[in-house]
C-alpha cells in the first residue's frame, strides 16, 4: 500500500511506501540535471557518550564497499557519467546525495540505496577509516574558528547528546568499536526515519518505482526515542597561543517548528547577517574591532541558539564584548523599520535564490518533511517572513536576551572580561 500527498500549485509530490519511507520530488523545468539524496533522521544527538562520533563514522563507512561494489566503484560509477556523490552528518540528520544528468538518475538512486542498505562495514576498512577520521578531528582542532563552535555547543548543552561534537573526540573515536557503529545503523536507519528526495529533471512515479524496488525492506523495531534538548548555557575558555581571540556568544532561541522562528531569523539577520547589519556596522565599520563578525540562528527540532561569532585581537576583545551586549540590548527597545525590511528582504531573496539550485531544493524538501511532515510551499515561507513586524522582533529579542548566556572563547584571553560581567550586561 502507498499513500499519496499531492499539494496544489507549486507543492512537490510525496508518496509514502508501505514501510514508511517517504519519496518526494520537486520538478524544475528547463534543467537537464537532477539532485537526489537519502536523508536519515539520525545524527550526533541520537548518540550516547560512549559511542559519540558513531553517526559520522557510519557516514564514512557507507562509502567503503558493499557486496556488489568496492569503495572505488561507488564513486567511479557516478564520476564516469560526470556526476558527483557526497554525504554529511549533522547533529540531527545524515544525508547521502548525488547530482547527475537526468538520464543517470536511476544509477544515482541505485548507488545511494546500495551503500545505505548494504554497506558491509568491513573490519579492515573500519580500522583504516578510523585513522582518517582522527586526522579530520586533528584538523578541526588546529582550526580555532572551527573548533570553537564545538566548545560552544558543549557549553550550551552540557552532559547531553546535543552538546557532543559531530566528529567525536580523539579518545572516543580511538575506542569506538566496529560493532557499536553497526548497531547504531541497525537501530536508527529505519525506513520511516528516511526521506528519498529528488529535484530538477525528475519523474515522481519513476522515483517511487525505484524506491519500491531498492528500499522496500520492512520497518523493523522503532528507533530509540531522541532525548529532548535542555539548553543550559555556560562558559568555556581555552587559553591558546594564537594571533586572535575567537569568541562565540549565544542565547537560547526558538526551534524550527516554533511560532516565532521566523521572527528570530529576521532578528538574527538584522543583527549580524550581512555587511549592513548592526554588528558589522558597529563592530567593524565604526570601531574597527574585528575583521570577522556575524550572527546567525541555529535551529533544531525542539530548540535553537542565537549566536554571535567574532575574531579579534587580544587588546580589542575587551571592548568588543561589551559593544555586542549593548547592541543586543538596544534591539529589545527599538528597531528601525528600514532595518527590519532589509533583513526580511535578505531572507526572502535567499529563499528564492536557493530555489534555482536543484541541490538546495532537494535538501529543503527532505528537511521540511522530517521537521514538519509536509513540504512547505515557497509562498507560505514568503508570507511568514512578510508577516514579521517590529513587535514580533522585539518580543523574540526580549525572550532571547532573557535566556541563559553561553560564551566560548579561545586564544590569548587575558583581556576577555569575566563570564559574570558579560551576563550582567544583558540584564
Amino acid at each position: 500500500m502507498r499513500g499519496d500527498l499531492r499539494g496544489s500549485g507549486p507543492l512537490p509530490t510525496v508518496t509514502t511506501l508501505a514501510n514508511g519511507l517517504r519519496v518526494a520530488t520537486d520538478p524544475l523545468d528547463g534543467v537537464e540535471t537532477a539532485s537526489v539524496g537519502l536523508w536519515i533522521e539520525a545524527g550526533a544527538r541520537d548518540e550516547t557518550p560512549h559511542i559519540n562520533g558513531a553517526s559520522h563514522f557510519l557516514e564514512h563507512m557507507m562509502f567503503k564497499g558493499t557486496p556488489t561494489r568496492s569503495a572505488y566503484q561507488i564513486v567511479e560509477e557516478i564520476e564516469t557519467v560526470g556526476g558527483h556523490i557526497n554525504a554529511y552528518t549533522s547533529r540531527e540528520n545524515t544525508a547521502f546525495y548525488a547530482k547527475i544528468l537526468a538520464e543517470d538518475l536511476p544509477l544515482a538512486v541505485d548507488v545511494i540505496a546500495d551503500i545505505v542498505e548494504n554497506a558491509t562495514i568491513d573490519t579492515g576498512e573500519f580500522e583504516r577509516e578510523r585513522q582518517v577520521i582522527l586526522q579530520e578531528i586533528h584538523q578541526a582542532q588546529d582550526t580555532p574558528d572551527d573548533i570553537i563552535f564545538d566548545h560552544f555547543q558543549e557549553a550550551a548543552f552540557p552532559d547531553q547528546p546535543l552538546g557532543m561534537p559531530v566528529l567525536g573526540t580523539t579518545e572516543g573515536v580511538t575506542a569506538l568499536a566496529r560493532d557499536a557503529v553497526a548497531d547504531h545503523k541497525q537501530q536508527h536507519y529505519a525506513p520511516h526515519r528516511m526521506v528519498l528526495a529528488a529535484a530538477g529533471a525528475v519523474d515522481h512515479d519513476a522515483l517511487v518505482e525505484m524506491a519500491d524496488r531498492l528500499l522496500s525492506r520492512p520497518t523493523g523495531d522503532a528507533p530509540p526515542t531522541r532525548p529532548t534538548a535542555s539548553y543550559t548555557g555556560g562558559d568555556i575558555r581555552i587559553e591558546r597561543d594564537l594571533e586572535q581571540v575567537h569568541v562565540v556568544m549565544g542565547l537560547e532561541a526558538p526551534g524550527l517548528a516554533a511560532d516565532d522562528h521566523d521572527a528570530a531569523a529576521v532578528f538574527a539577520t538584522l543583527m549580524g547577517g550581512g555587511m549592513s547589519s548592526r554588528l558589522f556596522q558597529e563592530i567593524r565599520e565604526e570601531r574597527g574591532l574585528a575583521y570577522s563578525i556575524h550572527a546567525y540562528l541555529s535551529a533544531y527540532d525542539d530548540t535553537g541558539i542565537f549566536t554571535v561569532y567574532a575574531g579579534t585581537s587580544q587588546s580589542d576583545v575587551a571592548e568588543l564584548v561589551p559593544v555586542v551586549c549593548e547592541e543586543m540590548m538596544k534591539s529589545t527597545r527599538s528597531i528601525p523599520e528600514d532595518e527590519i525590511e532589509r533583513a526580511k528582504a535578505q531572507l526572502r531573496a535567499g529563499t528564492l535564490m536557493a530555489r534555482e539550485s536543484t541541490s538546495a531544493r532537494c535538501e529543503h524538501l527532505a528537511r521540511h518533511l522530517m521537521t514538519f511532515g509536509r513540504p512547505i510551499p515557497v509562498e507560505e515561507t514568503k508570507a511568514r517572513i512578510a508577516a514579521v513586524d517590529a513587535a514580533a522582533i522585539r518580543a523574540v529579542a526580549e525572550r532571547i536576551v532573557a535566556s541563559s548566556l553561553t560564551v566560548a572563547a579561545t586564544g590569548p584571553l587575558a583581556n576577555l572580561e569575566t563570564f559574570e560581567a558579560t551576563k550582567a550586561r544583558l540584564v
